[in-house]
């Protein structure tokens, strides 16, 4: 093999493996190059703004790490952002009328996370449903739920002692004041790589993903596992309502709308493939940053929202061709 085709292997390799850093980079240095001269004065570099680009990335990553779980397992989770609404809504009712204190609404919005992942869960492996076809279901009946027992209006009054605890900044040394959620975010990501990369868990998520079939005949309890990783998506997705809640400082029964796109496409950007037997949690983390950094951008500018919703439904679109041109440069290889 010659030189160059040897030399050429490898930069293909490379840009499919590390290719989204590489957006993420060039995004901050145009960003930073584009803001005083659109906008007359640096408004990207700015702690205020750069605090908000991690917030908005903290949530989806939450997400975006269960999902990618389940992407990688070979199923799909479009019911997250109705759950979103559900555990905040039901965690803010709680709080507010049984007095059940801050600590107590954060593990009821994660329990009600982990309540509809399992019923996802029940209804892919017990009655065979298709990923798809059952999760778009559920996500129209959880936004129900959450409207139902909301009366359709937003929940206040739960008392700032929740906000106090999950929506304060941490002081981290050599850091300094970091927000709870961004807090969250970090130790969940690395959690959940070591789950993914390291345990046996991680190991047969990979394998039921790659081949269903295989792995079923090699003794592994498959639908266990498939249980095991909807409800893990539920509760991630549990702890991101609550983080929200705390942010929002209400329950509302619309927050989480296509929180699912964001999750989908963060976690295939980073190298999730849509097929299965393939995930990278700091990949997602990336990609999530990416969609922040982008809604951010669009925001600074004042780019109208109806363009927003295009340009990340673009985002998704490339993301889905990304993994197509990765699957295809790894079957060359």
């Amino acid at each position: 093999m010659s030189a160059l085709p040897l030399t050429r292997q490898r930069a293909v390799e490379t840009v499919a493996r590390y290719g989204i850093v590489l957006v993420l980079v060039i995004m901050v240095a145009a960003l930073t190059v584009l803001s005083p001269i659109i906008r007359g004065e640096q408004f990207f570099l700015t702690s205020r703004n750069l605090i908000q680009v991690a917030l908005q990335a903290a949530i989806n990553a939450i997400i975006a790490t269960g999902m990618t779980f389940v992407i990688t397992s070979g199923g799909i989770d479009l019911s997250v952002g109705a759950n979103v609404a559900l555990g905040g809504v039901t965690a803010a009712l709680f709080m507010r009328d049984t007095g059940i204190g801050p600590i107590g609404g954060f593990f009821v919005a994660m329990a009600v996370g982990g309540l509809c992942g399992a019923f996802n869960g029940l209804l892919i492996t017990r009655l065979d449903l298709p990923p798809f076809i059952a999760t778009l279901g559920t996500m129209g009946m959880f936004r129900g739920m959450a409207l139902i027992i909301s009366d359709g209006r937003p929940v206040y009054g739960f008392g700032r002692e929740f906000l106090q605890i999950f929506a304060r900044q941490i002081d981290l040394p050599l850091i300094g004041a970091v927000p709870t959620q961004v807090v969250f975010a970090l130790v969940i990501a690395v959690v959940f790589w070591w789950v993914l990369n390291r345990t046996k868990f991680g190991k047969y998520t990979i394998a039921i993903g790659g081949s269903e079939e295989t792995t079923r005949l090699a003794g592994i309890p498959v639908n266990r596992y498939k249980m095991g990783i909807y409800i893990l998506c539920g509760l991630l997705t549990g702890v991101a309502a609550a983080l929200l809640l705390a942010r929002l400082s209400s329950g509302d029964p619309t927050f989480g709308t296509f929180y699912e796109l964001d999750a989908i496409a963060a976690a295939v950007m980073g190298g999730t493939s849509l097929s299965g037997g393939e995930g990278s949690i700091g990949g997602t983390i990336v990609g999530a940053l990416v969609i922040s950094l982008v809604r951010n951008g669009l925001n600074l500018f004042n780019v109208p929202s109806y363009w927003q919703d295009f340009v990340i439904g673009a985002v998704i679109v490339l993301a889905v061709m990304l993994d197509r041109w990765r699957k295809r440069q790894t079957r060359r290889v």
